[in-house]
This record gives structure tokens, C-alpha cells and sequence, in this order.
């Protein structure tokens, strides 16, 4: 198994987009993304610089339903 990648949430929001999301929008520090079809809405916090937890990512990857793998070669 992959180990899960150490990444910010402005990076974490590159990636996504890269991967076929794209920007709902922001309020706050949250950024929104949504698949282009317009499912599956999921929440990325943004944090000046601040790494996203473990945890949180993990439960990011789950909603958008990627596997660790294929979020590192979105990185």
C-alpha cells in the first residue's frame, strides 16, 4: 500500500482539478470542487501553507473516490 502523501490544500485543490473537478466555489478557506457532471461535491480546506491531515485527506480521496496512487500522479 501507498503511503498517503503530505500536501496542502492548494495543492490538493491542483490536483483534483487536474483529474477532471473543477471549481464550485469558495467560502472562506474552503474551496468546493465538483466532478464536471455536477456530482459529487467535496470540501478541500486551504490554509495558507498548512498541510491537510492525514485523516482529512483520506476521507477527501474517498468522496472523490481516487486511490492514493492516482492522486499522487495527479500531484
Amino acid at each position: 500500500m501507498t503511503r498517503m502523501p503530505r500536501v496542502t490544500g492548494a495543492d490538493t485543490v491542483a490536483a483534483l482539478i487536474r483529474g477532471g473537478m473543477e471549481l464550485s466555489h469558495i467560502r472562506g478557506s474552503h474551496h468546493y470542487l465538483k466532478w464536471r457532471n455536477g456530482s459529487r461535491l467535496v470540501s478541500v480546506p486551504v490554509h495558507a501553507g498548512k498541510t491537510i491531515k492525514v485523516g482529512t485527506l483520506g476521507s477527501i480521496l474517498d468522496q472523490v473516490g481516487l486511490s492514493v496512487d492516482a492522486f499522487i500522479k495527479l500531484l
